[in-house]
């Protein structure tokens, strides 16, 4: 019996799979709670691959493809879920991607999500970012942030995103989904034409480059309430990375901005949870808070940012904390393996300094 796409994702949902990846000479693979498992099928052969992928996709998106060799799209079964679909080359075959996206928007609460969240979420204006690696639930998180303005305030909504992840029903508010390539030619040519269409809160699927970083920071300086995400692992470093893209005459300009527009940065990953019980997720949330105070705008603006994480350690009664403490209180209540927490630090000294002083079991690697 020919494998059909529709049945590979109801697969991954009924298994709690996060991702299907689909490659030429392999059976599927599906991640669960971090850890890629192939299924039950047959290696597919380049052309039942290519079949497969290829059925999701539109005439356009595949045009798309065959000029680029990458297409970033998006797929719904109703009912069921959304994915977001990465189409590749691999050796001269079509590969994929596939991560499955709730079709419930999650609620603060399921998420375990601090105060601080929502009440960042509540802001009037200015920068907000959820920053960490590829998987680690920054869409979902944003996904919360947006979900509860839509609920609570009469406000104009604005996304781009790239492909579109999570569809939002209109409560009080108006929303606006724009997808790359579908409804706009870039990020950049989008956020201009945000600023002439009476937003209130914008969303940016992803700041790549230098064009999308200024106009977000222009849109949150002119009294816009602007989230956005980066691949960064903690509040410092995404400080450096938006000063970095800039040519160096620049810097100073953009260090001044940031410090009066940056509201917060949530920096988040994903750590394999010890025991999960039945209904919970295989993976946990451990994530980095930095609210800007004065304080930290200060360093912001003289370009102190190594000294942000002793500000973040001191900053608890603003709804601070740094990932080292919440590795440590998360292997404390036995959420996770220290190998696991240990994994994902890049201040391996300072999360066993927290933990106790023990020290790293055989093969426990920090992060990088």
């Amino acid at each position: 019996m020919e494998l059909m796409m529709e049945d590979l994702m109801e697969e991954v949902i009924q298994r709690g799979g996060s991702d299907l990846h689909l490659s030429a000479g392999l059976p599927p693979y599906i991640r669960i709670s971090g850890k890629l498992t192939p299924t039950d099928h047959e290696p597919m052969t380049p052309e039942q691959c290519q079949r497969l992928i290829f059925s999701i996709l539109n005439n356009n998106q595949r045009k798309i493809f065959e000029q680029n060799w990458e297409l970033d799209c998006s797929y719904g079964i109703k009912g069921l879920a959304r994915f977001r679909v990465n189409v590749y080359k691999d050796r001269g075959t079509v590969a994929a991607c596939l991560r499955a996206l709730p079709s419930k928007i999650p609620s603060f609460e399921s998420l375990n999500l601090p105060p601080v969240v929502r009440e960042m979420s509540e802001k009037p204006r200015g920068l907000v970012l959820v920053t960490g690696p590829t998987g680690s639930g920054k869409s979902t998180t944003l996904a919360a942030m947006i979900d509860n303005i839509n609920r609570t305030r009469a406000e104009h909504i604005l996304t781009v995103e790239d492909p579109i992840e999570f569809v939002y029903e209109p409560q009080k508010s108006i929303i606006h989904q724009r997808q790359l390539n579908e409804d706009t030619r870039s990020f950049a040519n989008a956020l201009r034409a945000a600023l002439r269409e009476d937003p209130d809160v914008i969303l940016v699927g992803e700041m790549r480059d230098l064009e999308t970083i200024q106009l977000a920071v222009t849109a949150a300086e002119t009294g816009h309430l602007v989230f956005g995400t980066l691949h960064t692992s903690s509040a410092s470093q995404t400080v450096d990375r938006m000063v970095d893209v800039f040519p160096p005459e620049q810097q100073q300009q953009i260090r001044v901005q940031l410090s009066s527009s940056l509201v917060a940065v949530f920096s988040q990953t994903l750590v394999k949870r010890k025991n999960p019980k039945p209904g919970q997720f295989g993976r946990v949330m451990a994530q980095e808070i930095m609210v800007v105070t004065p304080a930290i705008a200060n360093l912001i603006r003289e370009g102190k940012t190594p000294q942000i994480y002793s500000a973040i350690q001191t900053g608890g009664k603003y709804g601070m904390q740094t990932l080292e403490k919440v590795l440590a209180d998360l292997y404390k209540k036995g959420e996770c393996t220290y190998e696991d927490a240990i994994s994902k630090t890049s201040k391996p000294e300072e999360l066993q300094r927290l933990i106790g002083g023990g020290t790293a079991p055989t093969g426990a690697k920090p992060a990088h």
